[in-house]
């Protein structure tokens, strides 16, 4: 089956399937096993404390596959931070970076002249068409279903690709709510090019930073069991619903800014759920999709089972 999209073109991979950014979690071994099973792996830059440090991630990668690979950068948060991390993807050659959470125009400014190719994460319409003028070679659009930071406006993925993809001429690719050849038809149809998963390729073997309570509770869960924090400060994002969201939301509700908040949300309460397995302690990110994760398997085994699953689709389609 021919799984040619403008998307596979673009990164010359097999399977239009993108692995998000994923905060603390996106190094070399779930890059490579992603980019190896025919996806686009990637590594997260801004959770690294140096550049020194994104280089031995990207040289590592290097050994363990010679298919392409990207570099995510998170830039809400960090200012002109990014600009020493950037330097080292461009130094090393990378063949892809993406952008989420801020403004891209300075990240394209500065890979202004190389040959990487330029991917950023929109919730919303507006978002898609500036990344388009400011010279992206697609769009990844999140729907509300997914996990981390989502769109202001709780627009779902299946009105939000249409809407995108109607209103720019490269390619999109949809995100949120997807973890099976089901989601991955779905966004098809709908008219993206490729889908971008996060949640479910935490619940992997080779998401080895991932503490194993943090996956079984990603396998146990429903898409009930998710919530949104943040919306006081005009990023919300969705998390796994615990003891510690809940002190969020009361903090939230209490009109508390964000130094108030900042201990709650901060990396640190993050990485103890997601490293540490303090589970009441901290918090983690999840999309609805977990309602959909019913196992742990490896990278390999996902991507047989999401293909045979959407080529069994198209074979009813075409009867």
């Amino acid at each position: 089956m021919n799984w040619s999209t403008r998307v596979t073109e673009i990164l010359n991979i097999k399977y239009p399937i993108i692995q998000g950014g994923l905060a603390y979690l996106a190094y070399s071994d779930l890059a490579a096993a992603v980019s190896n099973a025919g996806g686009l792996g990637q590594i997260t830059a801004m959770s690294l404390s140096s550049p020194e440090l994104l280089r031995e991630e990207i040289r590592k990668v290097k050994k363990l596959t010679d298919k392409p690979y990207g570099v995510n950068f998170a830039i809400g948060q960090h200012g002109r931070r990014f600009a020493d991390f950037l330097q080292v993807a461009i130094e090393e050659e990378v063949p892809v970076v993406s952008m989420t959470g801020g403004n891209p125009a300075p990240i394209f400014a500065q890979l202004d002249g190389t040959s990487i190719k330029k991917l950023v994460l929109v919730a919303a319409r507006r978002q898609a068409v500036k990344a388009e003028e400011l010279g992206a070679d697609a769009v990844m659009v999140v729907g509300q279903e997914g996990g981390g930071h989502l769109g202001r406006d709780d627009i779902g993925t299946m009105v939000l690709i249409p809407q995108v993809v109607d209103a720019v001429s490269i390619p999109v690719i949809a995100s949120g709510g997807i973890g099976d050849g089901r989601g991955l038809m779905a966004a098809l149809s709908l008219g993206a090019e490729g889908v971008e998963m996060g949640t479910r390729f935490i619940a992997t073997k080779e998401c080895v930073h991932a503490h194993n309570g943090y996956k079984q509770a990603l396998v146990i869960g429903s898409e009930s069991d998710t919530t949104v924090i943040k919306r006081s400060l005009g990023a919300p994002a969705r998390a796994i619903a615990n003891r510690w969201t809940d002190k969020i939301l009361e903090l939230e509700k209490n009109n508390n800014g964000y130094e108030q908040l900042k201990e709650f949300i901060n990396g640190e309460a993050n990485k103890r759920y997601i490293y540490d397995g303090a589970f009441d302690e901290g918090f983690a990110w999840a999309g609805q999709v977990m309602g959909l994760i019913k196992d742990i398997p490896t990278v390999a085994e996902l991507f047989d089972r999401m293909i045979k699953e959407a080529e069994q689709i198209r074979a009813k389609w075409g009867q």
